[in-house]
């Protein structure tokens, strides 16, 4: 479940099941949907051998060379402390090229990943749940007024818990999601029995047949493949909660079997009924069973779907410590699994976009044209920072890294071009997601760096302001502790304290938290002290960004700083800038504007460091940027 962490060898097993549960829930609710559409969808196909076999190789050959080759054999080698996704990755390169050329452009990459995650995240529930409710109408034809009722009920339920954590439920994720896999074979096995040959599905040939009888529409089929590998992110992004190992094995030797005994199934099914094309999946059971198996698809799909908000959760935490979204409300469900979050402007916004979507949209076949988009773009992105670190992190061989980046920026780019044929239809929608994220992430990470410059551009050094003050001013008893965004120079709480109270505490302590580009650091060894003199010390403090930060039990470890830290008679100081849009060179008034406004709306620091509310003093100033 989301926030467990990697165990050792002897919990494999249960790490693979849990993967098997949260890991794989999207990508294995894709057979819902994923042939159906390449047959009926936008661009319906003639139910014949030659296209079943066709399509059904391209999802054979997707699902290899996309999921096990490039995820499983190689992005996932790619971990950062252990954990992975865009965001980890974005750290992991950036601390090991440090500042070139190419690092702004890689930010780029990162954060444009990033945004269009929040995408998918919209899309996935939306998509999956009407899929699997839509089933409803294969059972009696007569419920298909009821689809999305309970599809929209089913949604806001979903959403509502997500304040409650999902720590309990998640223990539940295994094992149901290993008896949908295992009636996903089931099934297949039933109906492929009939028509074994289905099985040479597995030689290119086939593929390549597709393309030679019919170029355009297999071209625009690959808009309709790709979404049997939907959610192959959550193996890289979800490593850090099982471990590569059991993902791997959970993908090959359950996951993967499974769902492509199950597309096997529905092509044997095409073959002798081609009518079944309209929702195969559901049409693999006998009729007896098809309501239990709409109830059990219903399950997975709300599974699939809890683990994209989690990890929706998961990536605002880390944009937010890397400084790309301002510091907003993260509130921890369990005591003892540290990932287990809850973001509630992230699950309201996402419960909103998500209910006009399927209201908007009507029907899974119509959210098809918008599903898709984002996940290609997402891959090909991944395959290019996957060639930054072949080339330059790991050091592969030059022709090996060229012909393994090229090979994947082919096959990405073909399903993102495919894909790009469906914007007018509906793609626009994640696309307009990314957009106004995209603006956001970059505004804000933008707008901190000119803020710091112009505050950093009449700073004082710290040992002339001592030399100035620490004779002149009386010193009253206690600790006051000085909260600063900068390593160098005194902080403006500082300044104006002096300024208006003209006094000076005992103890002055300059703090600045930093954020590394590591998941976690060791528990010791955080703190680096600078003792001035004068009883003025500067703690610059380290964190990983995964981690929360609780400044007043950080603070009861340090040592070195004149004795113990005290904390009933330690005061907090926080500078609180008032923005003020310029026309200033930095960014356009627009932008200036609403990063003014992120400002206005971010968590306080009194908050986001976990400060005792009765020990904290704000003192403002106004900043032109």
């Amino acid at each position: 479940m989301p926030g467990q962490e990697v165990g050792s060898q002897g919990n494999l097993p249960v790490l693979a099941l849990g993967a098997l549960g949260v890991v794989f829930g999207d990508i294995g609710t894709s057979p819902l949907y994923a042939l159906k559409e390449s047959f009926v969808g936008h661009h319906p196909l003639a139910v014949d051998r030659d296209h079943i076999f066709g399509v059904l190789s391209l999802i054979f050959w997707t699902m290899t060379l996309l999921v096990t080759l490039k995820y499983v054999f190689i992005v996932m080698r790619a971990d950062n402390k252990g954990e992975g996704g865009s965001m980890a990755l974005l750290a992991l390169i950036s601390r090991k090229l440090g500042d070139t050329r190419w690092t702004p452009a890689i930010a780029i990459l990162g954060v444009l990943a990033t945004a269009l995650f929040y995408g998918d995240a919209i899309i996935t529930p939306a998509m999956s749940v009407l899929s699997a409710v839509e089933g409803l109408t294969v059972v009696n034809s007569g419920f298909e007024a009821y689809v999305l009722p309970i599809a929209t009920v089913i949604l806001i339920g979903l959403f509502l818990i997500q304040k409650h954590g999902t720590a309990r439920v998640g223990l539940l994720f295994g094992p149901i999601m290993a008896v949908y896999f295992l009636v996903l074979a089931g099934l297949g096995i039933i109906n492929l029995v009939d028509h074994p040959s289905i099985i040479g599905i597995i030689n290119p040939y086939w593929a390549a047949h597709f393309f030679l009888i019919d170029p355009k529409l297999a071209f625009l089929a690959l808009g309709s493949v790709v979404l049997a590998v939907t959610g192959a992110e959550a193996l890289y992004a979800d490593m850090g909660h099982f471990g590569r190992k059991a993902i791997s094995i959970s993908w090959l030797y359950a996951a993967f079997p499974c769902l492509l005994l199950n597309y096997m199934g529905q092509g044997a099914l095409l073959l002798d009924h081609p009518a079944a094309a309209a929702n195969p999946f559901f049409l693999l059971a006998p009729e007896w069973a098809r309501l239990p198996l709409v109830i059990l698809a219903t399950m997975a799909t709300v599974i699939a779907s809890q683990a994209v908000i989690s990890g929706a959760f998961s990536v605002t935490q880390q944009a937010v410590q890397l400084g790309f979204l301002p510091r907003i409300h993260i509130a921890h469900t369990s005591a003892s699994a540290a990932g287990q979050i809850y973001v509630p402007l992230v699950n309201w916004t996402l419960l909103i976009l998500v209910l006009l979507l399927v209201i908007g949209f009507q029907s899974s076949s119509n959210l098809a044209a918008a599903y898709g988009i984002a996940v290609t773009g997402t891959m090909v992105i991944t395959a290019c920072m996957m060639g930054v670190l072949t080339f330059s992190v790991w050091r592969w061989n030059p022709w090996l890294a060229g012909a393994t980046t090229g090979l994947f920026l082919l096959i990405d780019g073909a399903y993102f071009a495919s894909n790009a044929t469906k914007i007018p239809d509906g793609g626009w929608f994640p696309l307009l997601v990314a957009a106004v994220t995209f603006v956001a992430l970059t505004t804000w990470s933008k707008g901190r760096a000119i803020m710091r410059h112009h505050m950093n551009e009449g700073a004082m050094e710290v040992p002339l302001f001592i030399q100035s003050v620490s004779h002149s001013l009386k010193r009253v008893p206690g600790t006051a502790i000085f909260l600063s965004s900068r390593v160098e120079g005194v902080p403006p709480a500082l300044l104006h304290n002096v300024k208006h109270n003209k006094i000076l505490h005992e103890r002055i302590i300059v703090l600045t938290i930093v954020t590394e580009a590591v998941p976690h650091l060791p528990l010791t060894g955080r703190e680096e002290i600078t003792d001035w003199g004068e009883d003025f010390y500067r703690i610059v403090w380290r964190h990983g960004f995964m981690e929360e930060v609780d400044v007043p039990a950080a603070m009861k470890t340090v040592k070195g700083c004149g004795g113990p830290i005290n904390i009933s008679d330690t005061s907090y100081f926080l500078s609180r800038q008032t923005l003020i849009a310029s026309a200033k060179p930095g960014m356009a008034i627009w932008r200036e504007k609403l990063f003014a406004w992120m400002i206005r709306n971010a968590e306080t620091p009194m908050e986001f460091f976990k400060l005792p509310t009765n020990r904290v003093v704000e003192l403002g100033s106004q900043v032109e940027i």
